[in-house]
């Protein structure tokens, strides 16, 4: 879905704190990145316009006091370098955007147990579902099999008076956040209906056998943090997610984007939607997973591939993909969620833990996220082409690659992190009176090895360690007291990452 790169980049951080002087000798260091080499895609943004100020501030760190340990000005400077071509596929749709508790009530729904639901079959289901979800404050996403009740649910949820209509999909929702660069040329391809279209910004391409008679509506139910329904109190803003998806579900596109490739010349390719496959029957699931794996295996192994990942609940598809599609791919991103049910579906590390209790415990995510590396990664031994995930949660990032493949890692994380504050409260930069911290203030690096025990430090808003040959780097993130919009963070945190990132040529 897309691809970038520019040639260099300075980036600054000036502590604005005055007690916490001495930190902008300590930030220095960051003056300065040093020009990455000519590579084949991306790691670029914005690229002639005048430099961006954004601000990250980090406060209420400690339990005994709260005071300013890090403030930093974050100047990007990008210097002219050609159009940049990006690729996405293959999941677009439009997303109705509205309050979960408000929508229950006007179905006639009363509050009541939660639930876990792999498939929706009715509006109970949905209750359940969608309490079940809201008490742990989680993301998820589901399929609605029955056609006809969600058809009414969609037409309820879109008359609604505070209902927004937006780029739904991962895809389109990538392309859309890039696409107010003039600087790139994004093809997308995806099911995309008159409304979409409409929505979409105009330098997204959409091939004409992309386009199709009806769109595909996902309904997008939000809650804040402390919002109650009945005995389910949110601990933290988020979303559930569900639809009744034939087109996406099916990869009707997936063809016609391969096919596009060789006249678009894309630097980066960008694909998603293969969760949305558990809305087909299972042999329909093999019989798409194979042909999906013939024509990604097409695409000339030259162009970058990233594969973003969303919630599941099929431990087959799942298994299915990370041994057949995750080879084939050079990057991944996912959330805690979709992490731990990797490792379930695969019996890896800490596969007996049944959910997350709070913020994820980084060595318990450390662990999962190198096993996925040595296990389907490239090694010396295996022809795999994965070398990088993209971890995003809540509270913190993690970016893990493979020695000798990536550059520029601390850039990456760090705008990955700015992108989540910036976004969910729709401000241009972080407004400190609208964030606060949720990240450890201490963790240790393995729940399974001999671990190293790291204290965050606001000198170091970017915490490095190593581990057989992979490079993990940690950065807290500055947590929106009250999100505006909660759908579509995780892909523009892939986004802001895969843009800052340099593949070295190999």
């Amino acid at each position: 879905m897309l691809g970038i790169y520019p040639f260099s980049a300075m980036l600054v951080l000036n502590k604005t704190c005055e007690e916490e002087n001495t930190s902008a000798e300590n930030f220095r260091k960051f003056e300065s990145l040093p020009p990455p080499r000519l590579f084949f895609f991306f790691f670029s943004l914005l690229i002639r316009r005048a430099a961006q100020h954004l601000t990250a501030v980090i406060t209420a760190w400690e339990a005994t006091s709260l005071y300013c340990l890090a403030s930093a000005l974050i100047h990007m400077r990008f210097f002219p370098v050609c159009v940049f071509f990006l690729s996405f596929s293959v999941n677009a749709c439009v997303d109705v955007v509205l309050s979960g508790v408000k929508l229950l009530e006007a179905l006639g729904l009363d509050p009541g147990d939660g639930k876990n639901h792999a498939v929706l079959n009715s509006r109970q289901d949905l209750k359940e579902a969608f309490a079940y979800f809201m008490q742990k404050g989680a993301a998820a996403e589901r399929f609605f099999s029955d056609a006809e009740s969600f058809h009414h649910i969609a037409q309820t949820a879109s008359e609604y008076p505070d209902a927004q209509l937006y780029v739904g999909g991962n895809a389109a929702l990538i392309g859309q956040k890039l696409a107010t660069n003039p600087d790139l040329k994004i093809l997308l391809c995806g099911p995309v209906g008159p409304k979409l279209h409409e929505l979409l910004d105009d330098n997204l391409v959409v091939p004409p056998e992309s386009m199709q008679e009806r769109d595909e509506f996902h309904l997008i139910l939000e809650y804040q943090a402390g919002e109650e329904w009945g005995q389910v109190k949110a601990p933290n803003a988020n979303r559930f997610i569900f639809s009744h998806d034939v087109s996406n579900g099916a990869l009707n596109m997936l063809e016609v984007f391969v096919s596009s490739l060789d006249e678009f010349q894309p630097d980066l390719v960008v694909l998603s939607g293969l969760h949305m496959m558990e809305g087909q029957s299972k042999e329909m699931r093999q019989r798409r997973l194979l042909e999906a794996v013939a024509s990604i295996s097409d695409i000339p192994t030259d162009i970058p591939i990233h594969l973003e990942l969303a919630s599941m609940t099929d431990q087959d598809l799942m298994s299915n993909i990370m041994h057949q599609v995750f080879p084939l791919v050079n990057s991944i991103g996912l959330n805690e969620q979709e992490l731990l049910f990797l490792t379930q579906s695969a019996s890896g590390p800490h596969a007996s833990l049944a959910s997350w209790n709070g913020v994820p415990d980084v060595g318990v995510v450390s662990d999962i996220l190198f096993w996925i590396l040595k296990e389907h990664g490239r090694t010396t031994d295996r022809a795999s082409d994965l070398t990088r995930i993209h971890f995003h949660t809540l509270a913190y990032h993690i970016l893990v690659t493979v020695d000798g493949y990536w550059g520029n890692q601390i850039a990456a994380v760090a705008a990955g992190a700015r992108a989540a504050g910036t976004q969910a409260c729709a401000t241009e930069t972080i407004d400190t009176s609208k964030v606060f911290l949720k990240a450890p203030l201490e963790f240790v690096t393995s729940q399974t090895e001999a671990p190293s025990k790291i204290s965050l430090n606001p000198d170091e808003p970017v915490v490095h360690w190593h581990r057989e040959g992979v490079s993990f780097h940690f950065t807290p993130v500055l947590v929106c007291k009250d999100p505006v919009r909660t759908v579509g963070l995780g892909d523009a945190i892939s986004a802001e990452g895969l843009l800052y990132s340099e593949v070295y040529p190999q």
